[in-house]
């Protein structure tokens, strides 16, 4: 696999049109039987509507793209097949939670998940929900998961500025630094207060990743030790 490429960008133009996705057409058998194999091995995955991208450019501090809806089987089985169509992507945006003593927040998909054990960042594939206008809210979406995966609400917490953008082949995560007014044991005790609420939770744990006090300089060491491991399964 190729190192990540890693794009600080200010603004996002992500427009929403109709494509019609040759993948997605052509495989629909072999799609339907993969899905159908997978609902077997966890019978609560739905095949619900999501978005995914093409043609990103960046051009200084800027990153556009055309997004397009398709179903989440094929999504699932262009992922697990090794992505053959490589003028798509899957893009999302992930919400970097920066506890206030410098530790990283991040959660491990519980089991009932496509994602099961897999540790991130509050973050999903985009659906219908964060369209507004004809365009992909990314922000709203980080917001959006991060109120579903932890309980966490606009109160707990301050957005930064701008994106890091880490591109590592057919995967593109939209990183948004949060930071949190609460020190790394406060943020896991709060947000496992709040799954223990839930009756199935999307997240099985709450880990706390230390070292890492100031994101930008520290990015390239982060996305090899974590990036490299987890996105491209995303």
């Amino acid at each position: 696999m190729t190192s990540p490429l890693i794009h600080r960008v200010t603004t996002l133009d992500l427009a929403v049109r109709p494509v019609v996705w040759p993948f997605a057409e052509e495989r629909r058998a072999e799609i339907t039987a993969h899905f159908a194999e997978k609902q077997r091995e966890r019978p609560k995955l739905w095949n619900g509507r999501v978005l995914l991208g093409r043609d990103a450019v960046f051009t200084g501090g800027h990153l556009s793209a055309t997004y397009f809806e398709t179903d989440f089987a094929s999504f699932l089985a262009w992922r697990d097949w090794g992505f053959p169509d490589k003028a798509v992507f899957n893009g999302f945006g992930m919400g970097a939670l920066l506890a206030s003593d410098g530790a990283f927040i991040m959660g491990e998909m519980a089991a009932h998940t496509a994602n099961e054990g897999r540790i991130y960042f509050p973050s999903g594939t985009p659906d219908l929900d964060d369209v507004v206008d004809g365009t992909l809210d990314i922000a709203g979406s980080v917001v959006r998961e991060l109120g579903e995966e932890t309980g966490l609400t606009e109160a707990d917490y301050r957005i930064e500025p701008g994106w890091h953008c880490v591109v590592t082949g057919p995967t593109l995560a939209m990183l948004q630094v949060i930071n949190l007014d609460m020190p790394g044991d406060v943020a896991r005790a709060r947000i496992e207060a709040n799954l223990a609420r839930e009756t199935e939770p999307e997240l099985s744990a709450i880990h706390i990743v230390r070292g890492l006090s100031d994101l930008t300089p520290a990015m390239p060491r982060f996305v090899t030790a974590f990036v490299e491991q987890q996105f491209t399964s995303r």
